[in-house]
């Protein structure tokens, strides 16, 4: 089982890529579900030649293996805070030195879709390389805060001032929600589970792509999904999807620390959590910008 997440979806912590995953069935050579996959002397498992693995105990319970570069919690805890620092620094920034008043609209909004640009090429390199590059990630975190303090400080001139701090507080919810149910055990990331959010992010995608076309080619709103009742009906479902990416992250990073995924993955799940949160404030400043301008 994979995340939602392009970077999980890519390096998954997953079954079959030496890691846990959602009980998948095991491949020809594979270790069975519920072994320890760094404990197999099997070309499946990249660590089989660790000297410092360790057996199943005779009960079959997984054993971490007893390496000391092994992913903790606070390794992702200490990489997210590292990645979204650089995120909110680079947008306070920008906010401050590329205002968007008349005078510096066309530069600003310049600089701001370049940085996304940029942004977008070097998350989607960071998504098909094999390895996390921590340098990659946090230029991708340094241009998507230019890109974020451009949109943010156009919201705040021209809709609202407090819309911004509504939005980071709103995001802090969800992520603070979300957190919470996944640790009483009230979200249950299952194969059901997953497979509902990812046909669900997918329509949702496709038909944000549609309203593009339409408003690029016929002007204004296009299909008018983003304004209006269908634009704070869509704002609240691209909200509820980031919060299943959420939970989905949050399965994916616990099944790799509970398996002594390398601590390299750190910067991996650490550039994951920062996407999906990058995906709800921009959906949450989406939303309210739609509820206070028609105020």
């Amino acid at each position: 089982m994979r995340s939602s997440n392009p970077v999980f979806s890519r390096r998954g912590f997953s079954r079959d890529n030496g890691y846990a995953g959602f009980n998948a069935a095991p491949q020809a050579g594979a270790p069975a579900a519920g072994a320890n996959p760094y404990a197999q002397g099997t070309a499946a498992n990249p660590y089989a030649t660790n000297p410092y693995a360790q057996q199943d105990t005779p009960y079959g319970a997984p054993q971490a293996p007893a390496r000391a570069d092994v992913m903790t919690i606070d390794d992702v805890v200490t990489r997210t805070a590292m990645t979204l620092g650089t995120v909110v620094l680079t947008a306070a920034l920008s906010w401050a030195l590329l205002p968007v008043d008349e005078a510096n609209l066309g530069k600003s909004y310049g600089i701001g879709i370049g940085a996304a640009l940029v942004a977008f090429v070097l998350a989607m390199v960071q998504s098909f390389k094999r390895k996390a590059s921590p340098a990659l990630i946090l230029a991708y975190a340094a241009f998507e805060g230019v890109f974020l303090g451009v949109i943010s400080s156009a919201v705040s001139t021209y809709i609202s001032p407090g819309t911004v701090m509504q939005a980071v507080m709103g995001t802090m919810c969800v992520f603070a929600g979300v957190l919470i149910a996944y640790k009483m055990r009230w979200i249950r990331v299952t194969r059901r589970f997953y497979g509902f959010v990812m046909a669900a992010a997918m329509g949702f995608v496709l038909l944000m792509m549609v309203n593009l076309l339409f408003s690029v080619f016929g002007g204004g709103d296009g299909l008018g999904f983003r304004s209006g009742g269908l634009g704070i009906l869509f704002g609240v479902i691209g909200i509820i999807l980031g919060a299943c990416f959420l939970a989905l992250d949050f399965k994916q990073v616990e099944d790799g620390i509970n398996y002594g995924a390398p601590r390299e993955e750190s910067w991996l799940a650490a550039f994951g959590l920062t996407l999906t949160l990058v995906w709800i404030y921009l959906e949450m400043l989406r939303l309210l910008s739609i509820l206070n301008g028609d105020d």
